[in-house]
């Protein structure tokens, strides 16, 4: 085997199967593990998907939300043992990749709009 060949291997091990597609412009509440001492809590974060790079074990996507008239954005490893769960809430209506416009907005302005998501077709 090539190193080539062994490399791949390892990192198809590290890549996770339960990620939900999603795109910039989707909001999404991210789950992850915070260690504290010997503690281990959960915390949730609910935000805009304003870019996703990069590719393998080496892809991350940032949230943005504003919190008490405040941005904060996070930036998350997508393949991070640390996150527990990916929840897409709201797919969004954007027409670009990266959304860092959204910096500049404020109070509605700085919305996405959003599609209509249906749950079941039985209702």
């Amino acid at each position: 085997m090539t190193t080539m060949n062994i490399l791949e291997e390892i990192t198809k091990n590290q890549l996770k199967k339960d990620i939900p597609d999603f795109k910039p412009g989707n909001t999404l509440r991210v789950t992850f593990k915070i260690f504290e001492d010997e503690k281990v809590r959960k915390q949730s974060f609910e935000g805009v998907v304003i870019k996703r790079s990069g590719a393998g074990t080496k892809e991350t996507f940032t949230l943005r939300r504003v919190s008490y008239g405040v941005g904060v954005e996070k930036t998350f490893p997508l393949h991070s043992p640390n996150i527990e769960e990916i929840k897409v809430i709201y797919q969004g209506i954007v027409k670009r990749a990266k959304l860092y416009y959204l910096r500049e907005k404020k109070g509605k302005a700085a919305k996405v709009k959003r599609k209509l998501i249906k749950k079941d077709a039985q209702t």
